[in-house]
């Protein structure tokens, strides 16, 4: 079935120019203004990152006179949008204006620009990255449709920050540049955070000598308020690039912070430095002392980055076993801490990534010749990356996040299964096989550090989608690569737990032996074997009861209709007497959250679209609801009960995509579906082909039909698209993966 009625393959950029919601006025705080000031009482209350303080109104200015400088000042503003609008993505500046005009018109009340900007910047720092967007973005139209110039450097200001925070550093950058065009009325509540968003840009991407250029400008445009702020970060970059004199004299002539958790922050970066002078042991006073007295409100959190501290300073002092309790420690408190966005860590320059100490771990237990104890930490590292991805925005039920130890595992399985996790560490790929048998450590011949890993996913899904005649050969190379080292025996059964970019790569295409893995091994994918083994074990075999969904009705300004949509439902509802069918209009979600909770085999035959600046907002377009867009989104689903349901098929374009964190696996439908309760997820990795996609679900629901274990009938549906001249290269038959309970049966 079509996607796209030009194209025969489902595909739709992530077009972003429809409505979710309608924002409703949040309470403004002085940091978070955005009003330009009436004189020189207030000169700096419209900080975008500084500590937050007492509430106070924004006072918009005065409305812009249509003179020849406001039309010209709107005219330069869109050349500036059109320069970065070629982008083949949802977040450039032009089809943000675009969204924010649409959401604006639908707001039932319209507020003013500034009101906009406050709220862009107060939902950044709760962490709900496209809502923020969504606000900055109405405060961009405003400001286009007015040629006011100082509302339009806030509004890029804010979507910088948005960015720069869901870690999307070259659209931070983009939005960061576009925003000093107009430093507006004060100067300094856009050039200061502007220049500092590029230093973290550019700290973050490991080029220390610009981000320390990006500083010293954004020193130089930042208000009182805002410096120290620019300063701690300045700081954090001189350690990074081993200018370590410079830094000491930074950080010892810094004030106290008076918020109690930036004074935590300062403390961590002090213990930095003195471990970057070799000063392992006054290092070990300050985490100890820091351990001892974490920041009141979020004690774990500071108590676990202190002892992340501690056994650095450890190590560097030779105690390796006392530097490995520490770390053990830091973990364990980690997993008590709660889950949520703290900004406070990018205003101080800090970016840590609580993935580092997991990896630490891991290969600290690896170089121990502990596997099985690097597993678990491994297979903990997804837990706390699911929750920190979620932050307490949507509720996780039951055990979803809680990790299962390798003998816990190990006991579950049956014989013939075997279960491959990947991690993918900065410098080398691991990887354990784990049986009922007992777990060991893979070794590689290639080190595989993960930006070559990355390449290399990148280069083969390439290679796929062009239709490449050499993907056969490039497959069996990087069979070599990942597979022969495991030493898996031909027909086991094979459940895979990928890391960081091997979320993008379908195993299925790769080759061993001669042979595609999935002629080879029936297979599936976990993102975490403690969720999927949970389901395994919960939901062995359900009754033969579909729910399906095609061709929703959506705006054709956002997506084509798929009439083929409704022809494959068809198709696959005679192998099901009784299914219950919703096609155009009565797809949608409302039928979705009134039907699926009680289906035990879901279809939905759509356009999808994956949100990588905020993976929750991932959706699928299910059809308008009152001329209104009412799509799913991973948010919704997240927070469904779908306990009953057994399988989902998203027979959508690249519905298994979404933004890769490390130590978890693609955030978006795939944890949501299985996080409430979905016990197996069918999922694809690209644009998908029309008739393959066909002959792969007729044959996969015929042969679950039929009382096949769901593994056995996705391997007969890939082999019967493959079987075909027609279709044989991966293109056609790789794109799904097999997600979630491999053991699932259908009752005939």
């Amino acid at each position: 079935m079509p996607c796209v009625a030009s194209s025969t393959r489902r595909f739709m950029p992530l077009l972003l120019a429809s409505v979710l919601f309608s924002s409703t006025a949040l309470p403004s705080s002085a940091w978070a203004s955005c009003a330009p000031d009436r004189g020189q009482e207030q000169p700096q209350d419209a900080e975008p990152v500084a500590p937050a303080q007492e509430s106070q109104a924004s006072v918009a200015p005065a409305a812009p006179s249509a003179s020849d400088a406001d039309a010209d000042a709107s005219s330069e503003a869109r050349a500036a949008l059109a320069a970065i609008g070629r982008l083949d993505d949802a977040d450039t500046a032009l089809s943000l204006a675009a969204e924010g005009s649409a959401l604006y018109e639908r707001e039932a009340v319209k507020l003013d620009g500034y009101s906009y900007c406050s709220q862009a910047v107060e939902l950044a720092e709760k962490g709900e990255f496209r809502e923020s967007a969504r606000a900055a973005s109405k405060a961009l139209h405003v400001a286009l449709e007015t040629g006011n110039k100082d509302l339009l450097g806030k509004a890029y200001r804010d979507l910088a920050i948005a960015f720069n925070y869901a870690g999307q550093l070259e659209r931070a950058e983009q939005f960061a540049n576009l925003a000093l065009k107009y430093p507006g009325v004060n100067p300094t509540q856009v050039n200061g955070p502007a220049r500092k968003i590029i230093g973290d840009v550019r700290t973050r991407q490991g080029r220390y000598d610009e981000a320390i250029a990006s500083y010293e400008e954004a020193l130089q445009g930042s208000s009182d308020r805002f410096r120290p702020l620019v300063e701690s970060s300045l700081a954090n970059a001189l350690i990074l690039s081993g200018d370590l004199p410079r830094a000491r004299a930074t950080l010892d002539a810094l004030a106290e912070p008076s918020d109690v958790k930036q004074r935590a922050q300062l403390q961590r970066t002090r213990g930095r430095l003195l471990l970057a002078e070799n000063k392992p042991a006054e290092a070990l006073a300050l985490y100890q002392a820091l351990a001892n007295a974490p920041a009141d409100g979020d004690e774990d959190f500071y108590r676990a980055w202190a002892l992340d501290g501690m056994s650095k300073s450890q190590a560097a002092l030779g105690n390796e076993a006392d530097a490995a309790q520490s770390l053990d420690q830091a973990i364990a408190v980690f997993d008590q801490a709660r889950s949520q966005f703290r900004s406070d860590e990018f205003k101080m320059g800090l970016f840590s990534d609580l993935q580092n100490v997991f990896e630490r771990a891991i290969a600290m237990h690896s170089k121990l010749g502990q596997p099985a104890r690097a597993f678990d930490i491994s297979e903990r590292s997804r837990s706390r990356a699911l929750l920190d991805a979620v932050s307490g925005r949507a509720e996780l039920k039951g055990d979803t996040g809680k990790a299962l130890d390798a003998a816990t595992l190990q006991a579950m399985l049956r014989p013939d299964e075997v279960v491959v996790a990947y991690h993918a560490l900065p410098t080398r790929l691991m990887a354990w096989v784990l049986s009922s048998d007992g777990v060991r450590e893979a070794s590689f011949p290639t080190a595989l550090p993960r930006n070559d890993l990355a390449r290399l996913v990148d280069a083969y899904r390439d290679a796929l989608i062009k239709l490449n005649p050499n993907a056969a050969g490039i497959g069996d190379q990087i069979g070599k690569l990942l597979l022969a080292p495991l030493g898996v025996e031909a027909g086991k059964r094979v459940i895979i737990v990928p890391h960081g970019p091997l979320h993008y790569l379908p195993f299925q295409a790769l080759r061993l032996d001669g042979q595609y893995l999935i002629e080879r091994n029936p297979i599936s994918i976990a993102p975490s074997i403690s969720i999927a083994a949970r389901l395994a074990e919960r939901t062995p075999s359900v009754e033969a009861q579909l729910l399906a969904f095609g061709n929703p009705t959506i705006s054709p300004d956002v997506a084509d209709p798929l009439p083929g949509a409704e022809r494959e439902v068809q198709e696959l509802s005679r192998q099901f007497p009784g299914a219950r069918l919703f096609f155009k209009d009565e797809a949608n979600k409302t039928n979705f959250s009134a039907n699926a909770p009680k289906s035990r085999l879901v279809h939905i035959a759509a356009h999808a679209t994956a949100d990588t600046l905020d993976p929750l907002h991932s959706k699928v377009l299910l059809a308008d609801e009152n001329g209104k867009p009412n799509y799913l989104e991973a948010r919704d689903v997240i927070g469904m009960d779908l306990g009953n349901v057994a399988m989902i098929a998203l027979s959508a374009c690249e519905s298994g995509l979404g933004r890769v964190e490390n130590g978890d696996e693609v955030l978006g439908f795939t944890r949501s579906f299985l996080s409430a309760g979905t016990s197996t997820l069918l999922a694809s990795l690209w644009p998908v082909s029309d008739a393959a996609t066909e002959k792969l679900m007729t044959t996969l629901y015929a042969d679950l039909a039929k009382g096949e274990q769901v593994q056995d009938a996705m391997r007969d549906a890939q082999r019967a698209v493959m079987a075909d001249p027609e279709t044989s290269h991966p293109f056609y038959w790789a794109p799904f993966n097999l997600i979630g309970n491999w053991r699932l049966k259908v009752a005939k």
